[in-house]
């Protein structure tokens, strides 16, 4: 298969498991009347998404502007007339320039028994055999993360459910699928200059047994894993997917909704935070699946922006 047939395939296979395409424009760029209303909002974003998945592999450290025209030329369409600019106007295109920093989170000192001194074996050793918490006493298997260990991406998540206890890895499953075609719009592949992790290591439940969302006692208490997993990882930038993962880095009002700390740049020591939803979360609600894509989008710019000032 050639390149761009291929490409467009994969494009294809996107945007139906994100299921948020695909939109079809007209040479001038105005949506054509096959276009289902309730997405009329969001066609930039979409295109966008195809725009950027072309240009990716081989132009990923282009500006924006040339990433348009080589992805035009790589599909020999030509590039609407909206997207001049492939950054939707709420997420400007210059990070460093426009963005405001508005939270910077200082690194909470580690818990003093050896955490903090760890390889990555004895690390994963900790955290196979941990205590620290309540959590470990209904726990099938502890989950400590994947992936590259001198990966530059660092994707985090709250912490493992009903499938990730039984298989012992970080978002199986249908979150797991969403967050993999996230990865591939980006360019990344699980395993590949990408880590994952949860904030805790082990399945939160409630009473029923189902999935919860872990207590501030429980992420105190595992937040020196993923601190350490941190320090070894050096990671370039941050992706923080859902609330729990994004006041666990940053801190702040327990209050906070994932909606207010979106759009905006923050830092855990001086690596670029980037928060999103969580793919769970956008799953209930797919029509949020566009304003990820924008957040991606600027984790990308900021990747590309800071680092060289990450540790």
């Amino acid at each position: 298969m050639n390149a761009p047939a291929a490409n467009s395939e994969r494009r294809a296979i996107f945007l139906q498991e994100l299921g948020i395409g695909p939109v079809w424009v007209r040479r001038d760029g105005a949506v054509t009347a096959e276009a289902p209303p309730a997405v009329e909002h969001v066609a930039a974003a979409i295109v966008e998404e195809i725009v950027l998945v072309a240009a990716a592999p081989v132009a990923r450290d282009l500006p924006a502007s040339a990433q348009v025209k080589a992805a035009s030329a790589w599909d020999d369409v030509p590039t609407p007339a909206f997207l001049a600019d492939p950054v939707p106007a709420s997420v400007p295109t210059s990070v460093s320039a426009s963005l405001p920093i508005i939270a910077t989170a200082v690194v909470t000192h580690i818990a003093d028994d050896g955490i903090a001194d760890m390889t990555w074996p004895e690390l994963k050793t900790a955290v196979a055999s941990c205590t620290r918490c309540h959590l470990c006493q209904t726990r099938t298997n502890a989950v400590f993360g994947v992936g590259d260990e001198k990966a530059r991406w660092l994707f985090v998540g709250e912490g493992p459910g009903r499938n990730e206890d039984k298989q012992g890895e970080p978002f199986v499953g249908p979150a797991g699928k969403l967050l993999d075609n996230m990865l591939l719009a980006m360019a990344l592949k699980r395993g590949e200059n990408t880590f994952i992790a949860n904030v805790v290591k082990c399945r939160p439940i409630d009473s029923d047994g189902k999935d919860r969302a872990p207590t501030a006692e429980e992420s105190a208490a595992c937040k020196p894993y993923l601190e350490r997993q941190i320090a070894l990882l050096k990671p370039v930038t941050i992706v923080a997917l859902g609330k729990v993962a994004a006041l666990t880095l940053l801190g702040g009002d327990p209050k906070t909704s994932v909606a207010a700390l979106r759009e905006q740049l923050h830092h855990y020591g001086n690596v670029p935070v980037v928060a999103t939803y969580h793919p769970a979360y956008l799953l209930r609600k797919p029509v949020d699946k566009a304003k990820s894509w924008r957040d991606l989008c600027m984790a990308a710019d900021a990747y590309a922006n800071f680092g060289d000032l990450a540790v």
